[in-house]
């Protein structure tokens, strides 16, 4: 006999089947049975994306707006040549009366100016010294500083003399001047805080011709350091010799900041830009670039609100005059021999009744209506356009044409783009073919009319110390 085969035993239902697993959730559920149920996230299900809000997209979208870029780069143009030119040529025109006008010999002396400044603590460099020669050299820089803008040459620094020269004449002698010359007096302040070279200027021929050999910025500024080592060293002087309004915190142009932390703080931005555009890639020059868009763009707003309130004032104030009222007001300068330059001309512009109730009902209406009409672009620009034209009539009737340039230079914020470039191109053709020199030429005049991306994104004037 065989040995009888080992049997397993058998399974009965209560035993457990085998485990080759890890043991089931059974506790599980029976704990769960006995406490209340809370919902479970699946843990490999993605996380919602963050929604931003219609608001948030909004500031998003204008801090984009605002420091993406610098804004309207031609319309900042227009206004700097224009500023610039009037003053430069009210300089040269008034050079034979200077000395009455602005200097010691004229009848408002040194002596009442200062006294007058300390009362409204105004600025005015030719208050540090009360001789014929500072007085000399202060009105020579105001006209170079004028050229030297108009033309775009060193467009930052000379933004800054030109500012210190139109404020330093006009407080000398405060009561020579018109309307005219306190919107010059206000916009020379906002064009420091502009990059008014983005084109049309000897800045960005500079940086464009950079950019077509390959260079960011060129390898020696000899002229720019020079300037502004010159520009440093005279202001430690004034500082250490006690020139009048020179105080840090205190009697400048903004609340608790005096005029010495002004200029010492210009000179110190000028410097800081130079340093970082040429030793300092990457962030230091992305945060300063960012600055200075927000800066231009707000200064850029500043003065379009300024242009909104000049001519909404002046109409309001015009409707509360009776002689506006019964559309008179426009016939008494026209006989007046202080404003007829041209007597035959104003007589016969006065001499009709239904012409002078047009023109002064048309200039109430035009100025009242204007800072309503720039959210239509169509209807703004004829109104832009009729404003020009009642600018240039006044500097032909009454005899005011530097004020006349003050406000068409004004004005020209609004002026739209595409009229812009489109005279920038014609006037590039232009200059092609009365000075043309080859093909260096033809390409410097194709570029000059294009909107200036590059120069927008990085310096907007040229890697320059102070250009």
């Amino acid at each position: 006999m065989t040995s009888p085969t080992p049997q397993q035993p058998p399974r009965t239902q209560s035993a457990p089947p085998p485990q080759t697993t890890e043991p089931t959730d059974v506790p599980q559920q029976a704990q769960a049975s006995q406490e209340p149920e809370a919902p479970q996230t699946p843990a490999t299900s993605p996380a919602a994306p963050y929604e931003e809000t219609r608001i948030e997209r909004a500031i998003g979208r204008g801090f984009g707006r605002a420091t993406g870029r610098a804004l309207a780069p031609y319309q900042t143009a227009v206004i700097r040549i224009g500023f610039s030119a009037t003053w430069l040529l009210f300089l040269l025109r008034e050079w034979p009366n200077r000395a009455n006008l602005y200097g010691p010999e004229g009848p408002w002396s040194t002596d009442m100016a200062r006294q007058l400044l300390d009362t409204n603590h105004a600025f005015s460099v030719l208050l540090w010294s009360g001789s014929r020669g500072w007085f000399e050299f202060v009105y020579f820089v105001a006209i170079l500083a004028a050229a030297g803008l108009m033309l775009g040459w060193r467009t930052r620094t000379m933004s800054v003399l030109f500012m210190l020269g139109v404020i330093s004449l006009q407080n000398r002698s405060i009561f020579i001047g018109d309307g005219g010359d306190n919107v010059i007096h206000l916009m020379s302040m906002y064009l420091v805080l502009t990059r008014c070279g983005q084109v049309w200027s000897l800045d960005a021929r500079r940086a464009k011709r950079a950019e077509a050999a390959g260079t960011a910025a060129p390898a020696r500024d000899l002229t720019g350091v020079v300037l502004w080592a010159v520009l440093g060293l005279g202001l430690a002087v004034a500082q250490l010799s006690g020139g009048h309004g020179l105080t840090w915190f205190g009697h400048g142009p903004f609340p608790h900041i005096g005029w010495s932390l002004v200029l010492w703080g210009l000179w110190a931005t000028h410097g800081l830009w130079w340093a970082v555009q040429r030793h300092a890639p990457g962030e230091p020059r992305v945060v300063l670039d960012t600055l200075a868009k927000l800066a231009h763009n707000g200064a850029l707003l500043v003065i379009m609100v300024e242009v909104c309130l000049i001519y909404a004032t002046a109409g309001w104030y015009k409707i509360q005059g009776t002689r506006w009222q019964d559309g008179t007001a426009v016939f008494y300068p026209m006989h007046l021999d202080y404003f007829s330059p041209w007597p035959a001309l104003s007589q016969l512009l006065g001499s009709n009744g239904v012409m002078i109730m047009l023109i002064t009902y048309g200039t109430v209406i035009v100025q009242v209506a204007f800072p309503f009409t720039l959210f239509n672009r169509r209807l703004k620009n004829v109104l832009l356009v009729v404003m020009i034209c009642e600018h240039l009539s006044i500097a032909i009737l009454l005899g005011l044409p530097f004020f006349s340039l003050a406000m068409i230079a004004a004005d020209a914020v609004f002026l739209p783009t595409n009229f812009l470039t489109w005279l920038s191109g014609h006037v590039s053709g232009l200059r092609e073919r009365l000075f043309s020199r080859g093909g260096a030429a033809t390409a410097d005049g194709a570029a000059g009319g294009g909107e200036p991306e590059a120069r927008t994104d990085h310096s907007g004037g040229g890697h320059t110390l102070v250009g």
